[in-house]
């Protein structure tokens, strides 16, 4: 099929531009498209979905914090003043790199400049079982189905009469204690608090177990000490029983296995452990590295190619100062994207180009309502003021003036009401096991 397919080529104006393919509307992306509004190029975006999704604030949308459509931006719409730029919805199959084609199940279409942006997509590192019985929380779907999972097992929960079967289903564990993870255990944390003994007065609130488990020896690793401290001490308060030094090995769909035999009873276990390149097929394998990433230059250009770029996520950019590659967090994938595009407007006017280098704007986790962590530079607090940076931080970065308006009255609705809307079973979550 896809050799058929591959024959047609996608419908485009025709234009004597030099055209860049851009594959991924994430943060590099779509900062990348933004700084060539209007220029002497044909920017063809190619993604999967047909918006821009703000994955900061998934776990607010598993949580029934926000509704799905407040952290998600069209791209039509974005593009929509975008005389040059031109949006095709399609899953990209095969990138051909010496006939400069990218395949699609729509067809393919020819590139001068390509841009991989396609960002990176859960690593549950080989573990089959954890993979068909946990959700991972990369897109507004997945984010969706676990908000149907968690209503669906307080549901159940409420009309089962034995005990050990209720205990399990209002158990539930989170995985890794990334920024991700501390934030989601951080949220369904509340929800046991504020929301469990309104919605469920017949269930035992006491019964509810959360855990967060983390291999590592400190949460929230990517940031200082102090801030590890403070996240580990806000998330005992809320309740939440964190297990370090404590790797999964395994996950039949109720019993959680450890590497030093621990073991935990919860129907739910949502996986935030970890994240592997999301790389298109096509790319010669030489051009790998750690992470299933993409090896690019300071200039963002892919090994031994030409004309073909990586940024964000799936880019590994070894220097002195990151030797693993930059971190795979948004603010990187911004400032590559920002920089690739003034570096190809530079190449086409006959100008220098300029290295990248990142500039850690600071670090920002929330832990639960009024309480966060920060590291900003020199300065690492937490608290209320922490929170209050962290809620304006974000609900500026949010794509559309009505999508922050609509997350900023949830905000504080909920601030000061302890409630949280949209807890709907609009979709229901299977596993495949009859649930």
């Amino acid at each position: 099929m896809e050799s058929i397919k591959s024959t047609n080529t996608i419908r485009l104006p025709e234009t004597d531009l030099p055209r860049v393919v851009v594959i991924g509307g994430g943060f590099a992306g779509l900062s990348f498209v933004k700084k060539l509004k209007n220029k002497d190029f044909q920017v063809v975006m190619i993604d999967k979905n047909n918006f821009h999704q703000f994955q900061p604030l998934l776990y607010q949308v598993a949580t029934s914090g926000i509704v799905p459509d407040s952290i998600a931006f069209p791209f039509r719409k974005q593009f929509k003043n975008y005389n040059n730029v031109f949006f095709r919805m399609a899953d990209v199959t095969n990138i051909n790199t010496e006939k400069k084609q990218v395949l699609t199940d729509i067809g393919h279409v020819h590139y001068d400049y390509l841009i991989i942006a396609t960002g990176s997509d859960t690593n549950f590192f080989g573990l089959k079982d954890v993979q068909a019985n946990s959700l991972g929380m990369k897109t507004i779907q997945e984010a969706l189905d676990i908000r149907s999972m968690i209503l669906q097992r307080f549901e159940k929960a409420v009309v089962t009469s034995d005990f050990a079967t209720r205990d399990a289903l209002t158990n539930f564990a989170v995985i890794g204690g990334g920024p991700a993870g501390v934030e989601t255990v951080g949220a369904i944390a509340e929800f046991k608090k504020y929301i469990l003994p309104k919605d469920y007065p017949d269930l035992d609130v006491s019964l509810m177990s959360i855990y967060l488990i983390e291999s590592s020896d400190r949460l929230l690793s990517g940031m200082s000490e102090k801030s590890s401290e403070k996240s580990l001490k806000y998330l005992q308060e809320l309740g939440v029983t964190v297990h370090l030094n404590t790797r999964v090995t395994s996950y039949d769909g109720l019993i959680i296995k450890t590497f030093n035999d621990k073991e935990f009873i919860a129907k739910s276990m949502i996986w935030t452990a970890g994240v592997t390149g999301n790389i298109p097929k096509g790319i010669d394998e030489n051009c790998f590295a750690r992470g299933n990433r993409l090896m690019v230059n300071e200039y963002s250009e892919l090994k031994d190619h030409s004309n073909v770029y990586a940024i964000g996520d799936i880019a590994s950019m070894v220097t002195k100062e990151y030797p693993y590659g930059h971190p795979m967090v948004a603010q990187t994938a911004i400032q590559q994207g920002d920089l690739l595009a003034k570096n190809l407007l530079n190449q086409i006017e006959g100008k220098g180009l300029k290295k990248f280098e990142y500039h850690d704007k600071g670090s920002l986790a929330t832990v639960g309502k009024r309480k966060a962590v920060a590291d900003i530079g020199k300065f690492k607090f937490g608290g209320y003021f922490a929170w209050i940076l962290w809620s304006v931080v974000h609900l500026m970065s949010i794509s559309g003036f009505k999508n922050k308006l609509f997350v900023g009255i949830n905000w504080v609705w909920s601030y000061f009401t302890y409630d949280k809307g949209n807890r709907l079973i609009v979709r229901r979550y299977k596993r495949g096991d009859k649930e």
